[in-house]
């Protein structure tokens, strides 16, 4: 289903990838292995945020906040923007609308 948005799908995925990559240890959201992850090449981590920036857009229509390895990712659907931090530390936003 996804999360409600005025803009159009690319422009937040693309953003969402971006904002994603803040993340040092998002490889964890699939289970991979630190190891595992430096392994991969440019191409291939970002195929792998690809997927989880489509992942976490479709979840968060139905659950209000995902971890994501040592971060958070949070639909705030009063501001319209999914929010990624990690601790109290937001790491960047993006605007639904």
């Amino acid at each position: 289903m996804g999360v409600k948005h005025g803009r159009e799908y690319n422009d937040i995925w693309q953003d969402l990838i971006q904002a994603l990559g803040k993340i040092p240890d998002r490889y964890i959201f699939f289970e991979m292995e630190e190891e595992d992850w430096a392994r991969l090449g440019e191409k291939d981590r970002l195929e792998v945020d690809e997927a989880l920036a489509e992942d976490l857009f479709y979840a968060l229509g139905s659950e209000k906040m995902i971890s994501v390895g040592s971060g958070v990712v949070i639909h705030d659907q009063e501001l319209h923007r999914l929010n990624i931090l990690i601790g109290d530390d937001e790491l960047d936003f993006v605007s639904l609308i």
